[in-house]
């Protein structure tokens, strides 16, 4: 039995094999392991695999902090993908991290529309994850001097709410009216 495809035994001999490219980074939970983290490459490895698709580079940004909160998450793990392949692609990828319990949020992006295949370059060092090197979490806690109020807050420190200052004297006067001097 031949492994020719009934689409490529249709196809002449030298015709270039045309993909698109894509782009997609994906969200880990920030307690996320280096195992889990490689899980979910192994599994959109596997995925892109399946689809006749190309893995490009593979990047980890690392923890940072979310510009929103999602499900709870304040910080995440950044990972980028870029690859290339067919049709059903990023149905089959996005559909595998969706599986993913430590993948709280991912969105892909097509940045070409016609790539050759055969003359696409792969660097085999760009398409490994490796570890992830995460650096425990640390809380970010007031120093005793914060907290006593000895250091004055930075500009950019928030403001107490009104609620939270303290009661407005009554017998001084409101800022803009001038007291009278006493005669003597």
């Amino acid at each position: 039995m031949s492994d020719i495809t009934p689409a490529a035994a249709a196809r002449p001999q030298g015709h270039r094999v045309h993909a698109k490219e894509y782009e997609t980074i994906y969200i880990l939970r920030s307690d996320v392991d280096a195992d889990a983290a490689e899980r979910v490459q192994a599994r959109v490895a596997d995925a892109l695999e399946r689809e006749h698709g190309k893995l490009v580079k593979v990047e980890a940004w690392g923890r940072r902090k979310l510009a929103y909160p999602v499900g709870k998450q304040r910080k995440g793990v950044y990972v980028y993908l870029k690859y290339a392949g067919g049709g059903g692609l990023v149905q089959e990828v996005e559909r595998n991290l969706k599986l993913q319990d430590a993948v709280i949020k991912y969105m892909t992006v097509q940045t070409a529309s016609d790539v050759d295949m055969g003359a696409l370059q792969i660097d085999p060092e760009e398409t490994k994850l490796g570890k992830l090197e995460l650096q425990p979490e640390e809380e970010e806690k007031e120093s005793r001097e914060k907290l006593l109020g000895l250091i004055e807050p930075g500009p950019d420190a928030p403001r107490p709410r009104r609620d939270e200052l303290e009661e407005f004297d009554a017998e001084e006067a409101p800022v803009g009216e001038v007291k009278e001097p006493e005669e003597t």
